[in-house]
């Protein structure tokens, strides 16, 4: 069993958050301490927000949020769910924890800090790590859609579905979940973020990306909610599987505006010509 006496909980602290990171030293620090936390922290996120949009996708046209359903026409069918459940378990099977394993060997796991992050830099560290990753991925995923080979190899089966759903977030080839997961971690050691802040990440970055690919246009979903249009969300990435040479960012808008690759109203308006038709 650990030794608390080890640690040195900090009771003099005054940041907010130091009662909840003095909590969770005291009784759940073998499962924080672990490599294989973040990966629990992933899967876990991405199954329970699924799970209320599997329900959506069930009713269909039943579901009280059906009127802000995207693409009408379409609609997931458990097949489509438990096909992209599965290729999101294979590749935590085959890629992810055999990463993780074998980087445990080589590398040892620091310990865990005695003080909490402060809000600020929780929000400040989230933030810089969500705009890092967010120019990262926009170059990476522009360029595997202009290389015939890198779309067809690496990110072609993430567009086996031109309605997405919440669980076709996860429906990747191994390579595109390694090098996002590359990025996705390399990002918050590079900024030295607090394990409490990078953990925070995971479970809003999962929570944005599962929210991308519902196919409903939920007035109360970041997308919206955020002014000035700075997020994306379900509408911006669902143009995205129509219009497949547009909106590649994954996060945020800026980097479609500045290069001309953002498409949202046109497509909304051409939707909106085929419904009154």
């Amino acid at each position: 069993m650990w030794n608390i006496t080890g640690v040195g909980l900090s009771n003099t602290s005054d940041r907010l958050l130091q009662p909840i990171w003095d909590h969770l030293l005291m009784h759940h620090y073998n499962l924080m301490s672990s490599p294989f936390f973040p990966v629990f922290l992933v899967f876990s996120s991405y199954f329970l927000f699924c799970i209320p949009f599997t329900l959506l996708d069930v009713l269909g046209i039943n579901s009280p949020l059906y009127g802000y359903k995207i693409q009408k026409g379409r609609r997931a069918t458990l097949a489509m769910m438990v096909r992209t459940l599965w290729m999101a378990v294979y590749n935590q099977l085959v890629f992810v924890f055999p990463t993780v394993l074998i980087m445990s060997m080589v590398i040892s796991t620091p310990p865990l800090p005695v003080s909490a992050p402060t809000l600020w830099e929780v929000f400040s560290g989230g933030l810089a790590a969500l705009l890092i990753f967010d120019t990262q991925y926009f170059f990476w995923h522009w360029v595997h859609h202009r290389n015939a080979h890198l779309y067809r190899w690496v990110h072609a089966i993430h567009h086996d579905y031109v309605a997405p759903f919440s669980w076709s977030s996860q429906h990747l080839s191994g390579v595109e979940l390694m090098t996002v997961g590359f990025l996705s971690n390399l990002d918050p050691i590079l900024l030295k973020c607090h394990p409490l802040t990078v953990w925070i990440l995971i479970v809003v970055s999962v929570w944005m990306s599962v929210e991308d690919h519902i196919g409903y246009d939920l007035p109360y979903s970041f997308g919206n909610l955020v002014p000035f249009g700075l997020l994306g969300g379900a509408m911006i990435h669902d143009t995205h599987h129509q219009k497949p040479s547009s909106n590649f960012a994954p996060f945020f808008t800026h980097w479609d505006i500045v290069f001309g690759t953002a498409a949202t109203e046109k497509l909304k308006s051409e939707m909106r010509s085929r419904e009154a038709d």
